[in-house]
Parts: structure tokens; C-alpha cells; sequence
């Protein structure tokens, strides 16, 4: 089979630490280079990083560069499928690495498959190689912290999943289903692949397709982050769009269990115990699960570290996604909208 053309958007910002690596792997792979069209959509970047994608296109003419004045990902995104000239699309993160046979594969399985979306595993990697980086990598990576996300944890063979990690499209799913949602500047792979699936899509997840992502590895980044997953998850709601899973709402479950329960105490002090079992019950958890991880590294200091870190992954989470529940519950636009009955 001719191998199709395929444009490759990159949504980069800032990123002169990563971006020459990303460009580095995706080159490397063993896709023709003739059918690659490699889209660099940068939003604004002032730390150097158009000077070092200005150096790759005087040697690769396959390699373009677009600004993006808005400077989230779904415009890159969009800027990057209206001038994509593939008739398969696929993002690429500027954080990542890829593998040799990534593209070909990616391709290779979305025409074997019949699939709308591809999909591959995600290796994680600590940006820096502290305790506090390798915990953070531990925990988004273990059924623990990550649930059922197969592309974190892993699976056994190509299956059916509700989202992929970037993914590789068909262009034809962007004249189905619409570009990104530019409303929603986070989570937005979680909203195209929910929109596509709704239409009827089908977004395949498989094993053997790895890229390496290299996670933030302060505790503090680390926690901004996960607030702002969580808050993009259910904010999406003001503008009448459902995004998650059940997977996504546990977090949110779990910190309101506790919140409800600890203000019931003050009338009924019965539930000072149930908030006592519900904590203790997540302690217990955490602990038993940290335990197992610092036994694997033999290394004990990752007991003290890991329920500090799971914390900040679920506990903050929640509190991302309550807060973008009530910021949509107050905004006018989710009341007044003749939208408001489809939910």
C-alpha cells in the first residue's frame, strides 16, 4: 500500500528544552519522508524556541512553522489541521519523544483497524531525576493513580479505549465531528475524542506504539497541573460540554465525600465517623500501594514521598473539579442557554 501523506502538528510554547529532542525523534522515524509534512504552531514562544525550529526548517523542507497569537493547544491544533495538507493527521507533544516505527505504525493499524483515532502507550519520564520526579512518574503510572487510562498503565494487546494520548487521525473525522473546541484550553484531546465518539468513532489504543513524556517533577508544578486537569474537566459543562468518564469524576467523589461529610459532623456527629472511614479507607490505600512501589525501587524513601504525591494527584484533582463545577453552576451562559435540556 502507498504510504498516505501525513502532517504532524506540534502545539509548542516556550519549549527550547524539548523541542529539538521532539523534532530529533519524529525525523528518526522510519516514515517516508516525502509523505511527511511537519507542522510547527507556536504560540509566541520567547525563550528561543522559533530560533531552534527556524534551524530545522533551513535543513528539512518538510517542516513549517505557524504562529499561534492565542496560545493554547486547540488553536494550535486547528491552525495546524487547516493548513495540514495529510489526509492523516496526527499531534505530536513538544514534551515527547517517539519511537522509530511510531508514525508508521500509527498509520498502519488506523487503515487495518478501520479506526477513526490511534493511539499509543506512554512511557513516562521524570523531567528531572529526584525522588520527587520518579514519584510523580510512579504514581501517574500506576492503576492506583491512573485507573483504567490504558495509555498510562498499559494493556496487553490493541483494544477499544475512550481517549488516546495525542493521537493519529483520519482528516475526514475533522469534517465529521469539527476542529477543537477553542472554549476549552485543557483537556482538549479528552473533548475531541468524546465528541467523536458520540458521532460514532472508534479510537484504538495500541501497546506497541510507545512515545516518552516527560512529566513535571516539582511538587509544585505538579500540583498546579492536576488542579487545572481536574477544573477542565467539569468547567467544560458552562459550555454544554460532557468530557468525562467515570474515571474523571472519582477524584471529585472522593474529595466531596469528605467535604459533605465533615460539615455534617458539625450537626450530626456521626459523621465524624463516616469522614474518619472515608479518609482512613484512602490512607490505608495510598500507604499500601506506596509500600508496594518503594519495595519494587528498594528504596524507602518513596514511602514517605508517594502518599504526598498521590494526595496532590487525587485530593487536588477533586478540588480542580469542584471548583470548575461551581465556577459553571454561577456563569450565566449554562442557565440561559436553550442547550441546557440535551445534557
Amino acid at each position: 500500500m502507498e504510504p498516505r501523506e501525513i502532517s504532524l502538528i506540534i502545539p509548542c510554547r516556550n519549549e527550547i528544552s524539548y523541542i529539538a529532542g521532539c523534532l530529533d525523534s519524529v525525523i528518526a522515524n522510519d516514515y517516508p519522508r516525502e509523505k511527511l509534512d511537519i507542522i510547527v504552531v507556536d504560540g509566541m514562544s520567547e525563550d528561543g524556541t522559533k530560533e531552534i525550529v527556524d534551524e530545522y526548517i533551513s535543513r528539512y523542507p518538510f517542516i513549517r512553522l505557524l504562529d499561534n497569537p492565542k496560545k493554547i493547544i486547540p488553536t494550535a491544533m486547528n491552525i495546524g489541521i487547516r493548513n495540514a495538507r495529510g489526509s492523516v493527521i496526527m499531534k505530536i507533544d513538544a514534551h515527547s519523544s517517539y519511537e522509530r516505527h511510531y508514525i508508521s505504525k500509527c498509520v498502519n493499524y488506523l487503515m487495518e483497524y478501520g479506526a477513526d483515532n490511534v493511539g499509543g502507550i506512554v512511557k513516562m519520564l521524570p523531567r528531572k531525576d529526584t525522588v520527587m520526579g520518579k514519584s510523580i512518574v510512579m504514581a501517574l503510572t500506576s492503576l492506583f493513580g491512573a485507573g483504567n487510562a490504558y495509555f498510562r498503565t498499559g494493556a496487553r494487546e490493541p483494544r477499544w479505549v475512550d481517549t488516546a494520548f495525542t493521537g493519529c487521525y483520519r482528516k475526514e473525522v475533522f469534517d465529521r465531528v469539527g476542529l477543537y473546541d477553542e472554549n476549552i484550553a485543557r483537556s482538549e484531546d479528552v473533548a475531541i475524542n468524546s465528541r467523536l465518539r458520540r458521532a460514532g468513532g472508534k479510537i484504538l489504543l495500541v501497546p506497541e506504539i510507545v512515545s516518552s513524556y516527560y512529566t513535571r517533577s516539582t511538587l509544585g508544578d505538579f500540583v498546579k497541573h492536576n488542579f487545572d486537569n481536574g477544573f477542565w474537566i467539569t468547567y467544560p459543562l458552562k459550555y454544554h460540554r460532557l468530557l468525562f468518564s467515570w474515571r474523571h469524576l472519582v477524584p471529585m467523589a472522593f474529595v466531596s465525600s469528605l467535604i459533605v461529610s465533615l460539615l455534617l459532623a458539625i450537626f450530626y456527629p456521626l459523621f465524624l465517623w463516616v469522614f474518619i472511614f472515608i479518609l482512613g479507607a484512602y490512607l490505608l490505600a495510598s500507604i499500601y500501594f506506596s509500600a508496594r512501589l518503594a519495595l519494587r525501587e528498594k528504596n524507602s524513601r518513596y514511602l514517605f514521598v508517594l502518599p504526598v504525591v498521590f494526595g496532590a494527584l487525587h485530593i487536588v484533582y477533586g478540588l480542580g473539579s469542584i471548583y470548575g463545577l461551581i465556577r459553571t453552576l454561577v456563569s450565566r451562559e449554562f442557565w440561559k442557554s436553550p442547550q441546557l435540556k440535551q445534557l
